[in-house]
């Protein structure tokens, strides 16, 4: 595995009007990567926090048969529109994984939504409701991926590009915490630092963090 990749962030397709507010897509030359290193073509990939739906668009063109979650009623239709088998995307809550109908897979790649330490309101229900503080975050993200590793098969793989976050003076340490948090429930198995040629949250790169299903 290679411990650092240089990318340039950018996205072929633009967003529809009413969502270009709201990019915070990775690029697609990641998920590649990782799926070309993790899997073969016809194997199962899911993303618990599917978005505007970059991971599952990459996996179908691949070969890989993708599944997800997605939160926001209008980030899932626009990920719906883009599949040849939208069924497999479910509208829901990621923190209720297992009351869904979704089958073993054998990777995962997403990026959850960022929190940083001041964060008022719930990143997990799209920032729609108060949130309950920083440390409750992580361990929501923890009870996430202890339902992820039963959707998976074993050691297979789980991705997750996170950052630690520089806002208003302030370090938020969120890869480093969400390492330790879902190293809980998964072996992590080391990062992957990718650099950006323009990111944000006061840095220029990411990590992936990568585990294996225990």
């Amino acid at each position: 595995m290679r411990t650092f990749l240089s990318l340039e962030n950018k996205h072929q397709e633009p967003l529809p009007p009413d969502l270009q507010g709201d990019d915070v897509r990775y690029a697609p030359a990641l998920v590649r990567h990782f799926l070309q290193e993790y899997t073969r073509p016809g194997e199962r990939v899911i993303d618990p926090f599917a978005g505007l739906g970059t991971t599952l668009v990459v996996a179908e063109g691949m070969g890989r048969l993708p599944y997800g979650i997605e939160i926001d009623e209008r980030k899932a239709a626009y990920c719906r529109s883009r599949l040849a088998h939208p069924e497999n995307l479910v509208h829901g809550d990621a923190r209720r994984l297992l009351s869904y109908d979704l089958p073993i897979c054998d990777f995962s790649m997403t990026s959850p939504p960022f929190s940083t330490l001041e964060e008022a309101s719930d990143p997990l229900s799209d920032y729609r409701v108060d949130g309950r503080g920083y440390k409750a975050y992580l361990r929501e993200l923890r009870q996430i991926y202890a339902q992820l590793a039963q959707r998976m098969r074993p050691a297979g793989t789980v991705v997750i590009e996170a950052a630690n976050l520089k806002q208003h003076g302030r370090l938020t340490t969120l890869a480093w915490d969400i390492a330790g948090e879902v190293g809980q429930v998964l072996h992590f198995d080391g990062e992957v630092v990718i650099g950006w040629d323009h990111y944000g949250y006061g840095y220029q790169h990411s990590y992936c963090l990568v585990f294996s299903v225990i």
